[in-house]
């Protein structure tokens, strides 16, 4: 089997076939053109031919089966070399055979092939005679090594650019699952908020309907506008879902949206004090969206579990951090574990760098979270 790389990626290179098919033309023709200024022992015939041929023909199972190729480059060479033929260019197909197989990873197949080869060439430099045949025998042997040595070279080239596309894959999904994360917050923070508000007004207008006309109409205000914030908020998420409505810069929510916020609160039938020390201008636009997503996540909780009659609601500047803190009279968490809503506002927190803390009061509770800010950094004016 063709053995892969780190990340299933096998060797690249260009197409067997073409390998194939250069190697045995150059060898047939440049063996060919050769013959006719040499005197050989034995003129060229057709096991020659074949021969010439067989070299390139075992690089074919370069995908399917590398350590054929080797074996067969060497049969076919010294084959060749042994019945006395004419000299040519008969080492290509044993140099790429070197070089395939061991940037295939068979490295032990590879340097033995190469030790033969090296010690024919030794072998067959020292019974020429020529006085010269130690440097011929030494430069055999380099090459021989060099191959193997190219081989690996492109075989590490491969493993690094693998691991670099496996890394790049893990980044691409790990930006797309915090993308995916960071949407379902949204979706959530919107709709549980907007959904949480019209369900309590509805109900407080079925109650005071016949009884106490005068309250129906706070409670229906309150559906329209929560049920219009909601409306519009998702329209934009939806536009960023289908990548042709980008979200405006005007349309994210900031701290001086949060009036808002206490104000349909408010008309939910909660009392609810604002505290802003908060510089807005100090504070980003990323940690001005994530303030509002908790404090309207916590005045939701307020409003949906705490059965509070009051929240106080505080935002302060402290040691390079914005504070946000929703305080209420209501009955605490209760041993009750963290729910979606909860852990999108951590979320929220800690990928800004802050934290998110839950205390408990006598009565209610306190969410209070710690965001980091930066001094006037670039697109931090809404």
């Amino acid at each position: 089997m063709q053995p892969r790389f780190p990340g299933g990626r096998r060797f690249a290179g260009p197409p067997t076939s073409f390998i194939v098919i250069t190697v045995a033309l150059i060898q047939v023709a440049g063996t060919l053109f050769s013959a006719g200024h040499q005197d050989a022992p034995r003129p060229l015939d057709a096991l020659a031919i074949l021969l010439l041929l067989a070299g390139p023909a075992g690089l074919a199972f370069r995908r399917r089966a590398p350590a054929v190729m080797l074996p067969v480059a060497l049969v076919a060479t010294g084959a060749y070399v042994g019945l006395g033929y004419p000299w040519g260019p008969i080492p290509l197909s044993l140099a790429v055979a070197i070089v395939l197989t061991s940037s295939a990873g068979l490295r032990w197949q590879a340097w033995v092939g190469a030790g033969i080869a090296a010690a024919a060439v030794v072998f067959a430099a020292a019974l020429s005679g020529d006085p010269n045949w130690p440097l011929r025998a030494s430069a055999g042997v380099g090459w021989a090594a060099i191959l193997v040595l190219i081989g690996q070279g492109f075989r590490r080239r491969s493993e690094r650019f693998a691991e670099y596309r496996r890394r790049r894959e893990a980044a691409r999904k790990a930006e797309r699952d915090e993308y995916r994360l960071t949407l379902a917050r949204d979706i959530h923070d919107v709709v549980a908020h907007s959904l949480s508000m019209i369900n309590v007004q509805a109900s407080v207008a079925l109650h005071v309907g016949s009884d106490d006309p005068a309250k129906l109409r706070p409670a229906l205000e309150a559906i329209k506008a929560a049920s219009k914030e909601s409306l519009t908020e998702v329209r934009q998420l939806l536009g960023v879902l289908r990548e042709d409505v980008p979200l405006a810069p005007a349309a994210r929510p900031t701290l001086a949206r949060i009036p808002e916020l206490v104000k349909i609160a408010e008309l939910g039938g909660l009392q609810v004090r604002f505290e802003d020390q908060s510089n807005h201008d100090l504070v980003g636009l990323a940690q001005q969206e994530a303030a509002y997503r908790i404090i309207q996540e916590a005045l939701t909780n307020v409003g949906r579990h705490s059965g509070a009659q009051s929240a106080v609601v505080h935002l302060s500047h402290a040691e390079e951090a914005l504070t946000v803190r929703i305080d209420d009279d209501g009955a605490g968490m209760g041993g009750a574990l963290p729910g979606n809503g909860l852990t999108g506002m951590r979320e929220r927190a800690v990928a800004l760098g802050g934290t998110l803390t839950l205390h408990e009061l006598q009565p209610g509770l306190r969410v209070e979270a710690l965001l980091p800010t930066t001094d006037q950094a670039e697109g931090n004016h809404p």
